[in-house]
């Protein structure tokens, strides 16, 4: 869609500004509940000018991600239903308007919460799944909060970290190697990890 494109080009406008911290801090917060655009484009253009921040780059957007996903978790909690199985405005202004939230997904996650709990989230958080759809929907089916906080702040920190810490490592020779394959190197990882806590449950 022309206006995600547009919506892109704005967040990563904020990289030439001297705001483009306190826009990393703002965008990553509020990618974590309802903003269509992840937080790693603007972080990777910040680290790139400014690599010996990189570490404090991630930071912020750990921290914001994380808080930001209490505000989804809020959400999903307090204003989602309007009565048993009865969606409200709110959630229905999500459905209509969020990129990425549907109602297939909305109960898609309810399904993986009751199998799978904590990876759940992990998951959400480190991969490119739409991780405003599993913090919402958290609150929403009132998983344990603080297993989700636990969760988020370990998923988040790692996939934020781990950004940081390639450009600061390579710069932009490996820039163009994110853009294109950390979608899938996340997606291998997160399988590698709870595949391998997976076969331990089985063997032990």
């Amino acid at each position: 869609m022309k206006w995600v494109r547009q919506l892109y080009d704005w967040v990563l406008h904020w990289a030439e500004t001297p705001y483009g911290p306190a826009a990393l801090f703002v965008l990553s917060f509020a990618e974590a509940s309802f903003f269509p655009i992840p937080p790693d484009p603007l972080l990777i253009a910040l680290v790139l000018g400014a690599r010996q921040k990189a570490f404090r780059f991630a930071l912020y957007c750990a921290i914001a991600s994380v808080t930001g996903a209490m505000l989804g978790y809020a959400i999903g909690y307090y204003a989602w239903w309007s009565g048993p199985a009865e969606f409200s405005a709110l959630a229905q202004f999500f459905f209509n308007n969020v990129p990425g939230f549907t109602r297939e997904r909305f109960y898609l996650v309810q399904s993986l919460y009751d199998e799978w709990n904590f990876w759940v989230v992990f998951t959400a958080g480190f991969t490119p799944l739409p991780y405003k759809v599993f913090t919402v929907s958290g609150g929403a089916f009132s998983i344990n909060f603080f297993m989700f906080i636990f969760a988020s702040i370990v998923s988040r920190s790692a996939r934020f970290f781990l950004v940081a810490a390639l450009i600061w490592k390579y710069g932009e020779e490996i820039k163009g190697f994110i853009d294109k394959y950390f979608n899938w190197l996340a997606i291998a990882f997160t399988v590698l990890l709870v595949g391998g806590f997976v076969l331990m449950k089985y063997l032990l």
